[in-house]
């Protein structure tokens, strides 16, 4: 295959890259992707997807502790956290393998190796078997992003994790520190907290989650204490002293340092793109703190190169990166696609209570120069939430007061992940206060909260 030419070349099959490939495919590219470890990237393999499957293990755990509640009777409860791996990890493995079908079904060229930019237009990829060169007018960076690692806060595996020693353990940890309270820091947290672990969460902001809304982070911060973790808010982890079987963590706040020793750390202090080695610099492609920059088409500045997903910058959620995936390949395919807007892409965080949000916080929006109505409903007054025992939690609505445009939606509580959605749409289809007002949500649901929220943005909410 030296030489091979192609209309369209996607480096990386994650979420972003795989999904740009099908559809360049489908708009009759000639489409080939390279990958250098698996199918499906970070999401499939140790991101998005084996960590839903293990939490969804710790959210059964944590119901079958609650059984009495229910009239129900569970005894001698125990959990295997082998099996909860294995599971996790037979997950990942089934979607891995639904990602290689869906490229041969759209005849996309898989090949596996390392992807190095030699000049416009050229790919050469070092394979097991030797190199091959590809070519193609349309070169998409997918590369993604790694777990940062601080200067003597490196994981080493043993004692000290990134998201992907958490994922398969070598050992259940008892006293746990979580160093970030991003989506994975909050997630890994709550995930060994419920198993048992006694879990302490040091964050350097002034706040737990911080892009969510502060009252938002508030509530959930609250449930967390309530569930014995420990959180430290302006903290930092100054450095790490490792023996075979414990780290003592020199942890400083409000001016003083306190040394504390855990058995495991996991760190989550964000991620860094994957720009490495592939000959950006030679290309003359700029690249700020690890990400490549863009326009807002996912345009490079070099003729025919693009880059989506998080290689690309935040929001680094999968959900973004494969809608990227699909406009560059229209554009390529010679679409007039429109612009991905980061402010209608929900965030979401399936710790427990589960966190989402999409748009503006009330105080982004305040900033911003809005005048804002801001509407909230408690899960306390839902029937739905209360049959279901998931009584803690909050939505809230951000109007802007003089237009009606849903400027932002923040929740916490049960299956809030799933319900974001709704006002995703909404925002999508440019909506005001008086359509969602009209909009008969059925009963019983944990939905009728989000017409409730809005109501009461209005002073109009009936059930609270």
């Amino acid at each position: 295959m030296a030489g091979k030419a192609f209309d369209m070349i996607v480096v990386g099959a994650g979420p972003g890259g795989y999904v740009a490939a099908i559809r360049g495919a489908q708009l009759g590219l000639n489409v080939a992707v390279v990958e250098r470890e698996h199918l499906g990237g970070i999401c499939l393999n140790w991101g998005c997807i084996p960590t839903k499957a293990m939490l969804r293990s710790a959210e059964v755990f944590h119901l079958m502790h609650r059984a009495k509640e229910f009239g129900l009777k569970a005894e001698g409860l125990g959990y295997d956290l082998d099996a909860v791996v294995q599971r996790s990890r037979g997950v990942a493995k089934q979607l891995t393998g639904g990602v290689g079908h869906l490229l041969k079904k759209n005849k996309v060229t898989v090949v596996m190796g390392a992807a190095t930019l030699t000049a416009p237009g050229k790919v050469a990829v070092k394979t097991d078997t030797g190199s091959q060169e590809l070519t193609a007018p349309a070169i998409v960076l997918a590369t993604g992003a790694r777990a940062r690692e601080l200067p003597g806060l490196e994981a080493d595996g043993k004692r000290v994790w990134t998201y992907r020693h958490a994922l398969v353990p070598g050992h259940m940890p008892k006293e746990l520190l979580v160093i970030g309270s991003g989506a994975i820091g909050i997630e890994f947290a709550s995930f060994y907290n419920t198993l048992g672990a006694k879990t302490t969460v040091v964050e350097v902001m002034d706040r737990i989650l911080p892009v969510e809304d502060a009252e938002i982070a508030a509530f959930a911060k609250k449930q967390f204490v309530k569930q014995g973790m420990t959180i430290l808010e302006k903290a930092t982890v100054k450095k790490l002293d490792r023996a075979a079987d414990s780290v003592t963590a020199h942890i400083e706040q409000g001016g003083k340092t306190e040394a504390r020793t855990f058995d495991t750390v996991i760190s989550a202090v964000g991620i860094v793109g994957n720009v490495e080695g592939l000959g950006l610099e030679a290309l003359g492609v700029t690249v700020d703190r690890s990400h490549v920059v863009t326009d807002e088409y996912c345009r490079t500045g070099v003729k025919g190169l693009y880059a989506i997903g998080d290689i690309a910058g935040a929001p680094w959620l999968a959900h973004k990166a494969s809608h990227e995936g699909v406009m560059v390949a229209e554009l390529i395919a010679g679409g007039h696609p429109h612009p991905i807007k980061p402010n209608s892409i929900a965030g979401c965080t399936y710790c427990h209570p589960q966190v989402a949000s999409v748009g503006l916080t009330e105080a982004k929006a305040k900033d911003a120069g809005h005048d804002v109505k801001v509407g909230r409903f408690p899960f306390i007054g839902n029937g739905k939430a209360i049959a279901l025992g998931e009584s803690e939690g909050m939505i809230k609505t951000v109007f802007d007061a003089k237009t009606g445009e849903l400027l932002g939606a923040h929740m916490v509580g049960a299956e809030v992940t799933e319900l974001i959605q709704g006002y995703v749409i909404g925002r999508t289809l440019e909506t005001t206060e008086a359509e969602l007002m009209e909009t008969v949500f059925p009963h019983p649901t944990l939905s009728e909260m989000m017409h409730e929220a809005v109501l009461d943005a209005y002073g109009r909410a009936l059930h609270f």
